[in-house]
Order: structure tokens, then C-alpha cells, then sequence
């Protein structure tokens, strides 16, 4: 049954489909988008309006929309409802929503519902949808400091995000080999630290235009400043940032990570985040914590007296514990919560001061998610889903046979996972690979993430619907890399 296809072709699956054989024809010529009669048509909404022009071009190719740009509203965050009800019966469709953000994620379906025939006539079938995301946190990492990504890159990744019902970028902004942020307070970190000054830097308003353009599409910006560690571009523009390495009795003229026993630290760092805070509107900031190494700490003589005088004895990870609490701190004064690499709660006894923890390591890690909700802390999960090493693209299916709640514990302590994340680590990847490299195998991680598990746990009934959908984004212009043998009606055109 081919109208059965169209709308089981939604991904993610919605919590709800009711589908029927009855279907309408559309005309673009005649088509429009519209307030509800009780709503004042004079307070449109600027997110919902530019969404109508989008989504008419994705509707019908070809043709443009005429449409209002009016008032503003919020920032997306951890607690937006995303949820809505769709219905599309006597050749109209009417899309309620709690938030703007339903509103988008509505819009996305409905766009998906509707089909051509063969001779290009458009048509959507009556439909009942009712939808909501398992998870409140979908994500998707990007690394801007190993390779720079082109702002341009990195909106269409926002645009292909908004398609598969993602709703935060991990923006990993800086890192050891580079750092591209154009800070107003210290200039010098990007214009020493960047891998070239002016093309290969993000200047206050390419960040802006991030953040607008997310906001557009329902998608938080979660800005990481990784440290301790992850820090040596932060060097060549903050002198005295960074431990001296010694050999013996002398420094041997390289550094090892942020130098967390002097008090010039922590005011740089304050000031940093002082103005992070205040250019990324989110309520998060990733302050990272991974993969400290402890050698150059251990070389350093001033460091050892200072471990000395706080009686921590040999155990560097009590001086990683030291430094994270007052960078948590920091960020608590600012208002923000903080989210860490799991390292810090493996390695840090006194945890009451941690938030969030994001769980990167591989092996068991349903066992860390497990001991993380158990110390009553929440917990985003990224270790299935590392998509930037290689493999063939048929492997999709390990990104949808994961099961972020199967573990033992309580309903309380399972609702402490509050998403998950994809993560593209950029040592292999910038702009020319990084599309077919995310899509379509990340839209598997999005739907793990958005649909009920029970709905969703076969592999065989998902991959002629991905099938469907990686078309779908071929025809967006986005470069999903193919699952298979086979052809898509409107194939990739570049340009």
C-alpha cells in the first residue's frame, strides 16, 4: 500500500500515528500557512513566520512564499515542550502546539507527510499525529578547533539537524591544535591561537548568526571551553596560563595543561567565562575536564609544593578536583549550569558540586550511566554514537540498536537521562566530509532519541524508511552518503 509509505516515512517516528488511505491534493499556487482565527494576526511570530517561508520552499520546490517578519520570542532551553498534534483531514491541516518550538517540529512532519505522483501533482493524506521526544536532549558535537568549519558548514548542519528533530549544538569551539573564537576581552587568544588570525576565526558575529540561526530551528547553542587539559592554543595568547613542563631542576620549554595553583588563573579564567556567559544565551556551558595529563604536573616543582601545602599528598586528581570546583563555581556565580566529561565524577570524590556528566568512554557504559544517576546527578550520553571514526556506512544500525535506559535502576533515577549526543571529533573531518560523514547515519541516533523504543527497535522496518528520508535530504541539498544499492527519485544536485 504506497500511501501506507508516505506516512510511515516520518523520522523519527512519531509517539502516534493514526494514517488513512483518503488523501488531498496540494497547490502551491493556493497553499499558505496560517494563524488560528483566535490568535491577533498582528502578533505573528518571527520564528514561526520564517519557518513558513522555509518550509513552503521545502514543500515546493521552486516556488517562494510571501511572508511577515513580526515580534520575537525567547531562546529554546532544557525544558521547552516540543510536543504536538497534527491533523490533516478535509483538505486542511491544523497543527497545535504548547511552544513555538512544537510548532517547528511540526512543521517538519507535515512537510514530511507530503508527496508527489508521477506527473508532479503534490498530495498529503488524512492524518491523526499526536508526538513528543523521548529525550528532552538531542545533540550534536561539532569540533571547530582540530579542523576550522566554515560558518556556512556549519548552518547547514543546523538546517539537517532541524530535518532529523535535533535540538542542541555542541559547539566544541576551541581545543590544543586551535582556537578560533574571537574573544573581546582577550583578542590575543584567537589572533595567536587560531590557525590563521583573520580567515580562520569566528568573530562575534559569525557566533551571533550560529545562534540566530539555531534559534530559528528550535536548536540550543551548548558553547565547550574544554580545560585543564585540551588547552595548548589557549597558551601562545595567555602567558602564565599554562603549567611549565620541567626536565629535572629546569623548564624544558613546553607546557603542559591550564596552571591550577595560581590565583591569575582563575581570574582569567572568570573573565573568560564571564563573557561566554554573556555571548551564548543558553543556561549551559560544557566546561569539558577530560583526558587531564598529570606528567607536566608531576615535573613541575611549584606544582608538587602546592600539593604539598594543600596536603594532597601525590593524588593529581585531587588537584584536577581543586580546579573543576572552583571552574564550576565560576559558573555558578554566572547563573549557568555546567555540564563535564565524565572523567571528572570517575576521578572526583566530592561530587555534590557537579550537574550534569557527559558519558564519553567506551566499554560499559550503561554500567557509568548507572553509577552517575545513582549519585543522583543527571547524565547525556555520547559513547554509542562517536561517528567520526571510519566506518561503512552500513553499519547505521549500531547507532539504532542502542538503549539509553537499559540498565537497573528506578523510574527516578532513569529520568535523569536527559538525552544523548553525536559526536564528530574533527582529526578526520572539515567541510568536505563532514555532511556524509554525520547523515543519514546521525538520524538513527535522532530517532533512538525522539521515538518510543518499543516502536523503533527494528532494524529491518527502520532501513527502507531511512532509505526514504536520506532522499528526502538529498532533495534539501544536504550530502547523506547512500545505505545501499538503490536510487533516489530526485537525486543529489550540488550548487
Amino acid at each position: 500500500t504506497q500511501w501506507l509509505s508516505h506516512v510511515s516515512s516520518v523520522w523519527p517516528l512519531p509517539q502516534i500515528v493514526i494514517p488513512s488511505p483518503e488523501r488531498y491534493q496540494l497547490k502551491p499556487q493556493s497553499f499558505s500557512f496560517g494563524y488560528r482565527r483566535n490568535l491577533d494576526t498582528k502578533h505573528s511570530c518571527s520564528v514561526l513566520d520564517a519557518a513558513f517561508k522555509r518550509y513552503f520552499s521545502i514543500l515546493f520546490p521552486g516556488y517562494t512564499y510571501a511572508n511577515l517578519i513580526t515580534f520575537s520570542i525567547g531562546y529554546p532551553n532544557q525544558d521547552s515542550s516540543e510536543r504536538y498534534k497534527l491533523s490533516v483531514f478535509a483538505g486542511q491541516a491544523s497543527l497545535n502546539a504548547e511552544t513555538v518550538w512544537g510548532s517547528l517540529r511540526g512543521l517538519e512532519t507535515f512537510s514530511q507527510l507530503v508527496y508527489q505522483d508521477d506527473f508532479g501533482s503534490y498530495y498529503v493524506n488524512k492524518t491523526e499525529i499526536e508526538d513528543y521526544p523521548q529525550f528532552n536532549y538531542r545533540g550534536i558535537l561539532l569540533d571547530t578547533s582540530r579542523h576550522y568549519l566554515p560558518v556556512q558548514a556549519i548552518l547547514k548542519t543546523l538546517d539537517a539537524m532541524a530535518y532529523s528533530k535535533f535540538n542542541v549544538f555542541h559547539w566544541h569551539l576551541v581545543d590544543d591544535p586551535s582556537f578560533p573564537y574571537q574573544s573581546q576581552k582577550f583578542p590575543d587568544l584567537s589572533n595567536k591561537g587560531a590557525f590563521h588570525p583573520v580567515t580562520h576565526i569566528y568573530t562575534q558575529s559569525d557566533v551571533r548568526r550560529v545562534i540566530s540561526y539555531a534559534r530559528m530551528r528550535g536548536i540550543r547553542v551548548l558553547p565547550e571551553f574544554d580545560s585543564p587539559g585540551h588547552t595548548k592554543s589557549w597558551g601562545k595568547g595567555q602567558s602564565e596560563l599554562l603549567t611549565p613542563c620541567y626536565r629535572g631542576d629546569t623548564p624544558s620549554g613546553t607546557f603542559g595543561p591550564v596552571n591550577p595553583t595560581l590565583p591569575s588563573t582563575y581570574q582569567f579564567m572568570a573573565s573568560l567565562l564571564k563573557e561566554v556567559a554573556s555571548v551564548f544565551p543558553d543556561p549551559y556551558i560544557h566546561l569539558g575536564g577530560d583526558e587531564v595529563d598529570f606528567s607536566c604536573w608531576r615535573s613541575n616543582p611549584y606544582i608538587r609544593a602546592f600539593m604539598h601545602k594543600m596536603g594532597f599528598g601525590l593524588d593529581f586528581s585531587k588537584l584536577e578536583a581543586f580546579y573543576i570546583e572552583k571552574i564550576v563555581n565560576i559558573t555558578s556565580v554566572l547563573r549557568k549550569t555546567s555540564i563535564v566529561w565524565q572523567d571528572v565524577f570517575d576521578y572526583h570524590e566530592r561530587r555534590k558540586f557537579l550537574s550534569v556528566v557527559e558519558v564519553w568512554k567506551q566499554g560499559c557504559y550503561l554500567c557509568e550511566v548507572r553509577r552517575v544517576v545513582k549519585a543522583g546527578l543527571r547524565v547525556i550520553l555520547a559513547s554509542p554514537w562517536y561517528l567520526d571514526q571510519p566506518g561503512p556506512t552500513h553499519n547505521w544500525a549500531r547507532y539504532y540498536n542502542v538503549w539509553p535506559l537499559a540498565f537497573k535502576g528506578t523510574e527516578k533515577q532513569k529520568s535523569l537521562v536527559i538525552g544523548g549526543e553525536v559526536c564528530l571529533w574533527g582529526e578526520y573531518v572539515d567541510a568536505t566530509n563532514l555532511s556524509p560523514r554525520l547523515w543519514p547515519r546521525a538520524s538513527a541516533a535522532a530517532e533512538r532519541l525522539w521515538s518510543n523504543e518499543r516502536q523503533t527497535s527494528c532494524v529491518e522496518r527502520a532501513f527502507p524508511r531511512l532509505q526514504e528520508f536520506r532522499c528526502k535530504l538529498l532533495r534539501r541539498g544536504i550530502q547523506a552518503e547512500p545505505l545501499y544499492v538503490g536510487h533516489c527519485k530526485h537525486e543529489y544536485q550540488s550548487g
